[in-house]
């Protein structure tokens, strides 16, 4: 196992980080198991995750799911369809796709050498400290036996998406807070998110969700589903209240020359009269599957239909996933892939 630091400049090619719809080996999803995270939510969100993990395991997918000790996982293994995996790991949060590694290639030609690339993690702006955090990247990268590269960056997979080609969306609420990275300027992010994860081109939206606790990850808002081709919600309702965040998107994504797609969004969703983060755009793409969660919104229907249009060499299913976001994700938050070689 060794730490190694890509340098384009120093002659070494420059990282590939694979598109979410190129084949997987296997995707890793946690399991949640604080009940403090779920306040009388946990045994529902237990539920919905396993429901997650079956359903791509039985579209013949590895799905390698995350307990963290002996109580969870056999309750774990009562939810879960035999095709899961169940591996015994330390993490705090289930969000996988913040705190887990991204995986890189060492460039387009040469597509058999995978790495780890790994980041700073301060618990979403010192909001979220939790025990197994700060260490389950490095965990899953060494058990998948992977070269591992770092940056002190601080950093969630979340917080960007990208369509294979070199180019990559995020939010200026997310990157740009001074929560993460004070002393970072906007060129110094995009400098090391080019060294690191081989971004050439980065598109700059405003705003994410409101209420959402990753100050506005872009997974909730907009996704890549082509080569410069993106997703973006449109309000659903005069009370929508991410209209005008989901309009600003749209229009810095066109103004950018990407092709934009617009799907339903859930509408206004509240949880004890506060506004939640639901959005239909934190689906997870496998290797054969489309999951889209679902809210009991009356728009549920239509937007995973109108994803499913987006994937036609897929099957696209929705799933129940309002106990989840009850924790502040959904199932793509909740799970990492690993590129297949």
């Amino acid at each position: 196992m060794t730490d190694s630091k890509p340098n384009p400049k120093a002659g070494h090619p420059a990282p590939y980080f694979p598109p979410e719809w190129a084949a997987q080996n296997w995707l890793w999803i946690g399991f949640p198991h604080l009940a403090e995270e779920w306040p009388g939510f946990l045994d529902s969100a237990q539920e919905q995750i396993a429901d997650f993990a079956s359903a791509v395991a039985q579209s013949g997918q590895d799905v390698r799911l995350l307990v963290r000790d002996d109580a969870n996982a056999a309750r774990a293994a009562k939810l879960v369809s035999k095709d899961v995996t169940l591996v015994q790991a330390k993490y705090g949060d289930i969000w996988l796709r913040d705190t887990g590694p991204l995986i890189i290639k060492s460039d387009r030609q040469m597509p058999s050498q995978r790495a780890a690339q790994l980041f700073g993690f301060n618990g979403w702006g010192g909001k979220y400290q939790m025990d197994g955090d700060q260490t389950i990247g490095g965990d899953l990268a060494q058990a998948a036996q992977l070269p591992i590269a770092r940056s002190a960056m601080i950093f969630e997979g979340g917080a960007v998406d990208s369509d294979g080609t070199g180019l990559a969306v995020t939010t200026e609420q997310c990157l740009l807070n001074p929560n993460r990275n004070p002393a970072m300027t906007r060129a110094d992010i995009e400098a090391e998110l080019q060294r690191t994860l081989g971004f050439e081109r980065l598109l700059w939206l405003g705003e994410g969700l409101i209420n959402d606790h990753t100050d506005g990850h872009v997974d909730n808002l907009a996704r890549f589903v082509g080569p410069n081709r993106i997703v973006i919600a449109e309000a659903t309702g005069t009370d929508d209240p991410n209209a005008a965040v989901y309009e600003d998107a749209a229009a810095r994504a066109s103004d950018f020359g990407l092709q934009v797609e617009r799907i339903p969004s859930p509408g206004r969703m509240e949880r004890a009269g506060e506004i939640e983060p639901a959005s239909y755009v934190n689906f997870a793409i496998t290797t054969h599957l489309v999951v889209v969660p679902t809210f009991g919104s009356a728009h549920d229907a239509a937007g995973v239909a109108a994803i499913a249009e987006l994937f036609p060499d897929r099957e696209t299913v929705g799933l129940r996933a309002d106990a989840v976001l009850a924790g502040g994700g959904g199932f793509h938050c909740a799970s990492q892939q690993m590129p297949a070689i």
